[in-house]
């Protein structure tokens, strides 16, 4: 047998359970990991809400429901977790986690510093308290060409006009997650009102209003950071068993990290304050050098994001998106479980 690949493994966020994965969690791992399915639906029926089971099984994927936080952190939670748990060992040896966004959660869970019952009573209660901030939400912009490279100047005048609303009486308005080629802006809804209005043409895609999200990683949301402090306890973490890379492209080591602090940046920062997501895939790169990302489901939407963040640094010689369908063709260095053909390349057999 050949060695081991070595493999940093990325959680997805919010929006990546969509129409086409409804139904997946059963399809997928409802008979290898009936009993744990079981305990998320039982935490989920213990706080009278429709469970994992339910949901995943509905007749039709519904905007208004599927989206909604308190239904999207559990499902999404549930199909990260589960795939992760199906990476062949045999072939993979996973050396560090991270998440974008709500995905921070989900790698607590990944990396050993909660448990993966505990991992879903988080992201369950995060995707209820989630709704818990001031009127707003978020805009997604993009600031790189179709070949993904960095269009001149646009990140700056984004920022500049960012600041400058955020200035008026009024407006709230700050970066709330940098996506290496895309930026996520949140604010309240004069704040967004105004960079919809006065943002400068993007490329490939018009600025985008993200449905049901609220302002997330912004001081609007002190009442759902107020709410997790309050209901998950710091007895819930311990230390991880291997490296975190947070949303400031800070490292959470297994000897060295105090888990009164990882609870502290998870319910206090991750919240409060932009999520790098760029920062921490390339930080997670540079620091344990895998041969490859792995991408859980649900969905593959954050793919591209992963592919500009090493765009960005000049990955192992990747400088546009050219290069990067070259090299996944001919030696993958990313693997998305929510791809068919790339899912058989990392699960263990049945």
């Amino acid at each position: 047998m050949s060695a081991r690949k070595t493999a940093i493994v990325v959680a997805p966020g919010r929006g990546t359970y969509g129409k086409g994965e409804l139904g997946s969690i059963a399809r997928l791992h409802g008979a290898r990991f009936a009993d744990l399915i079981a305990d998320f639906d039982a935490q989920r029926r213990m706080r009278g809400q429709p469970t994992v089971s339910e949901l995943d099984g509905a007749d039709r994927f519904s905007v208004a429901t599927h989206m909604r936080g308190d239904v999207a952190a559990p499902l999404i939670y549930t199909a990260t977790a589960l795939d992760y748990l199906s990476i062949d060992r045999d072939r993979f040896d996973i050396v560090a986690a991270l998440g974008n966004s709500m995905g921070w959660y989900s790698a607590l869970a990944l990396g050993g510093a909660v448990s993966i019952s505990d991992g879903f009573r988080i992201a369950n209660a995060m995707g209820l308290n989630s709704q818990t901030h001031g009127p707003g939400g978020q805009v997604l912009l993009q600031i790189v060409d179709d070949d993904w490279r960095p269009i001149p100047d646009r990140r700056d005048r984004l920022f500049d006009l960012v600041a400058a609303i955020d200035a008026r009486p009024g407006h709230d308005l700050a970066l709330s997650i940098d996506l290496a080629g895309m930026l996520v802006f949140a604010g309240n809804e004069e704040g967004l009102a105004a960079l919809l209005a006065e943002a400068p043409p993007t490329p490939g895609r018009d600025p985008l209003r993200l449905a049901g999200h609220g302002p997330f990683h912004t001081p609007l949301m002190i009442g759902s950071s107020d709410k997790a402090r309050a209901e998950l306890p710091p007895t819930l973490f311990g230390a991880p068993a291997i490296p975190l890379v947070d949303g400031r492209g800070h490292i959470w080591r297994r000897f060295s990290s105090d888990p009164a602090a990882v609870w502290e940046y998870s319910f206090g920062h991750q919240i409060l304050a932009p999520y790098d997501f760029a920062l921490s895939v390339q930080v997670a790169v540079k620091e344990v050098a895998p041969d490859v990302i792995i991408l859980p489901g649900p969905g593959d939407t954050l793919g591209g994001a992963i592919a500009q963040a090493l765009i960005g640094i000049g990955w192992q010689g990747l400088t546009s998106k050219a290069d990067f369908m070259a090299r996944q063709a001919s030696d993958p260095i990313l693997l998305s479980m929510g791809r068919a053909e790339q899912r058989t390349l990392v699960i263990r057999d049945k």
